[in-house]
């Protein structure tokens, strides 16, 4: 069996411009990898995005990579200092965007595949991927609808190593085993109008409402938990909308985002919310939505064997970590415990954007000794 050169197929990759939700071409290099290899590949496509799910086996136990290949745009051209697409190598680091964010994390899980079963049989049990093309996007029509899909299909997954950048500073030394919730919410204080030089007569909205974001804001959500920092909120803007100097305004609004941990979720957040404005007293509007709450993979045989692997090849153990933003971990949880854990993403989403190739020939070492491990 031919090997993979992880480094290649990440060029491969960020050579296609796969920016959300155009990602065929990139999967269509995903696909001619695996093929090879013995893997049956489907094909998903939900509303205007293109996905791969791919299987060897389906037997369990049952291990699955995922990721994806859509990129955020580059951006001005001008700013970089290379072709955003051109997939170029320099300095002992290979450019462009999706580089870093996660075109190399899929690349070193296949040629990871690739190289565990060129030294093996293949092995008592399952090996699936989940490549989508809307992470970066809404994430409506990707890994979601895929486990959907995957779900009816019979498919079974008893664990899953999602292949985010999620080491800070050096290779492993963070793996994701949760994240916290994120909510968006929208809050409206509605008083009444009147003349500034008459404030006894008017109720001002704007006074209201800075006191309500004073109270959320000096009134800790928590105090964190046992595998999560405390949850925060911030504000993200304040609009009164107000054109007269001398007019107290009726309506006022205002938007926040909380990062939220395991002590709470969307309910639990509401009630916070509605509380800190009955201090306050007068008439508030309260909305709040989330993209999905917290979870958590406790740790155990299975952090504890992807832990291994990394202490391996590093030479140091990983710090267990929950920071961070949200990721499609937050749907395969569903499905099976899942960790996260890829390369350095210090530049990921930035101008030259790129990643070490020391690092992508190091990450592809570790998955193949989270598969001998897994499979062993």
């Amino acid at each position: 069996m031919a090997a993979i050169d992880p480094v290649e197929l990440t060029r491969a990759l960020v050579r296609c411009p796969s920016v959300t939700p155009d990602a065929s071409a990139a999967l269509d290099i995903v696909e001619a990898a695996l093929r090879p290899l013995g893997f049956a590949c489907h094909r998903l496509r939900f509303g205007e995005v293109d996905n791969l799910f791919a299987r060897l086996g389906r037997e369990g136990p049952s291990l699955a990579f995922a990721g994806h290949v859509d990129v955020v745009p580059p951006g001005d051209h001008a700013l970089w200092t290379v072709d955003p697409f051109g997939g170029d190598i320099r300095d002992g680091k290979l450019w462009g965007r999706g580089a870093a964010d996660m075109k190399s994390g899929v690349a070193c899980a296949v040629a990871a595949i690739a190289a565990f079963l060129d030294r093996h049989d293949p092995p008592r049990g399952s090996l699936a991927l989940i490549i989508t093309g809307d992470e970066e996007g809404p994430a409506v029509d990707g890994t979601v609808r895929v486990l959907d899909w995957a779900t009816a299909e019979g498919h079974r997954f008893d664990a899953c190593v999602v292949a985010e950048p999620t080491s800070p500073e050096r290779l492993g030394d963070v793996i994701k085993i949760g994240r916290r919730g994120s909510a968006v919410g929208r809050l409206v204080a509605l008083g009444r109008q009147g003349h500034t030089a008459y404030p006894q007569r008017a109720d001002n909205a704007a006074h209201r409402l800075v006191a309500a974001l004073h109270a959320m804001l000096t009134v800790p959500l928590d105090a964190g938990s046992t595998h999560f920092e405390p949850s925060n909120l911030q504000i993200t803007t304040i609009d009164i909308g107000n054109p007269a100097g001398n007019v107290v305004p009726a309506r006022a609004e205002a938007r926040f985002n909380i990062r939220y941990n395991d002590r709470h979720d969307v309910a639990s957040l509401e009630a916070w919310l509605r509380a800190r404005c009955a201090e306050v007293g007068g008439q508030f509007e309260v909305e709040l939505s989330s993209s999905g709450d917290a979870f958590l993979t406790v740790p155990g045989p299975f952090t504890e064997l992807v832990a291994a692997a990394v202490a391996e090849v590093t030479g140091r153990r990983p710090t267990l970590s929950t920071s961070g933003g949200t990721s499609d971990a937050r749907f395969i949880r569903h499905v099976c415990p899942v960790v996260e854990l890829g390369l350095v993403g210090t530049t990921m989403h930035q101008v030259d954007e790129h990643v070490s190739i020391a690092d992508i020939h190091g990450l592809t070492e570790i998955y193949r000794r989270i598969l001998e491990r897994w499979f062993g």
